[in-house]
């Protein structure tokens, strides 16, 4: 695949980009380029490598899932919650209703 003038204006029209004419003629060859470098890495022999996400490997450090571990943020405080709720409703916040 080859770039010519009227690609680059092409593609700067989509992107928004204001380019003169010989700003875009200036591209034409940058872009061939870096096409025909994306051409050469097609042809490299990659049978048998692994994909990878990452050049070292990652952990991901966890902690154990443990519900109620700390009692000030565990679950059964509700009502002790909803004691500083202005309205409650059905065991919820009551909030104004914003869509009619």
């Amino acid at each position: 695949m080859s770039v010519d003038t009227a690609t680059v204006a092409k593609i700067a029209s989509l992107a928004r980009i204001k380019l003169g004419e010989g700003e875009a003629a200036a591209m034409v060859p940058e872009l061939n380029g870096i096409l025909a470098w994306v051409d050469q890495l097609g042809e490299v022999d990659v049978t048998g490598v692994e994909p990878m996400t990452a050049v070292i490997p990652n952990t991901l450090r966890l902690r154990d899932d443990v519900i109620d571990a700390d009692p000030l943020t565990g679950g059964g405080i509700r009502d002790k919650i909803l004691a500083n709720a202005p309205a409650a409703e059905h065991g919820f916040f009551g909030v104004p209703k914003v869509i009619e």
